[in-house]
């Protein structure tokens, strides 16, 4: 089967030429056609709470297939789940829920496994986050969460007492270990990335700010090669200024997530986030008290929105999709021969034309 584009993003360039899949795998790039429109590998997005009215920490199977359908829409492949702090027993029961669901996928985007957003939070950084269920790391509660369902990712302030116990628990097990909504001065970013800690939750938001002589969690992640940089790029979480320098300092390992709430592909008006309840304004989502709390994101303006702000295409379509996957430990090979025919193609507005996994049309 020939797609019929244009061009294609192979190893990170743009390139000229058809893309031909055979048995749900990419076998030729680059051949001679009159396509239209660009292939890339498909959006994988490591941080949704919901989409499309759908709140995944209560989500049941049909749920998830109305979210994933939609997610599809906008160019996403695979995704992870967030869940983000709340009563113990609620998450649990999430956890139990994705377990359940995993043995019979619905339909759409592959399920990564959870990402769990908390609750060994900062106080101080902590937005959205419920308060009360705010806690101290408890290597007892994480041995529950791990035991409940598959967590492939845990946001958690490393500066916390026995916060980096936790870190080289989940090290060791494999979970990706992300700092956020801490209060983290340099030291202790510093220690966590040794420690293993690999990636940051939404850069600069719910942390500490950068300081010349301070430069703390920010600053530390910028600068060292071993940590992955997400940001949500909504023209709300982050100034222009400052996308454009994550770019410029962490181009390869700048990932694009959403962390869109049942809010993202919906009218403005009331949604839920666990226990929290939203309010949608146009491209903001906030808490009755005025509190960013995610995002009405999709990937697919994501990628638009940095490529208005003069970032190349190809790192944008990068940052969306190979380095996110990479960074989960999923196959990353991209549009090359030989890998599975994950992918996008998008019109020259850089808008969904159609949406492909393993071969087979999402949307």
């Amino acid at each position: 089967m020939r797609i019929g584009v244009a061009r294609a993003l192979v190893d990170g360039e743009l390139i000229d030429g058809d893309v031909e899949v055979v048995d749900g795998r990419i076998v030729a790039v680059g051949l001679d056609g009159k396509g239209e429109g660009i292939a890339a590998p498909g959006f994988v997005d490591l941080q949704v709470n919901g989409f499309a009215g759908v709140d995944l920490v209560t989500a049941d199977r049909d749920a998830y297939a109305r979210a994933g359908a939609a997610m599809a829409a906008t160019g996403v492949v695979a995704y992870q789940p967030t869940f983000i702090t709340g009563d113990p027993d609620a998450v649990l029961r999430a956890l139990d829920g994705l377990a359940a669901l995993l043995e019979d996928a619905p339909p759409g985007p592959r399920i990564l496994g959870a990402h769990l957003e908390g609750p060994f939070l900062s106080a101080k950084r902590a937005g959205t986050h419920p308060p009360e269920w705010l806690l101290d790391p408890d290597l007892d509660l994480l041995d529950r969460y791990l035991a409940a369902g598959p967590v492939r990712e845990v946001t958690l302030a490393p500066e916390l007492p026995g916060a980096l116990d936790l870190v080289e628990k989940l090290t060791a097990a494999g979970v990706l270990v992300a700092c956020g909504h801490t209060d983290a001065d340099t030291v202790a970013a510093r220690e966590a990335f040794d420690q293993g800690a690999r990636s940051v939750t939404h850069l600069f938001n719910a942390m500490r700010p950068m300081r010349h002589r301070e430069p703390g969690m920010v600053g530390v992640a910028l600068t060292r090669a071993d940590v992955a940089v997400p940001i949500i790029v909504d023209g709300v979480h982050l100034a222009d200024e400052t996308v454009r320098l994550v770019f410029a300092a962490a181009k390869d390992r700048a990932i694009l997530v959403t962390d869109a709430t049942a809010a993202a592909g919906m009218p403005d008006g009331g949604f839920d986030l666990g226990e929290v309840r939203l309010t949608k304004y146009g491209a903001e989502v906030r808490r009755a008290d005025g509190t960013l709390a995610g995002s009405a994101l999709t990937m697919d303006a994501a990628v638009r929105n940095v490529v208005d702000l003069g970032i190349d295409l190809p790192a944008a379509l990068t940052a969306a999709s190979i380095t996110p996957a990479a960074l989960l430990g999923e196959p990353a090979d991209g549009l090359r021969p030989g890998a599975a025919a994950d992918m996008v193609v998008l019109d020259e507005d850089l808008g969904v034309s159609r949406v492909l996994r393993d071969g087979e049309v999402l949307a």
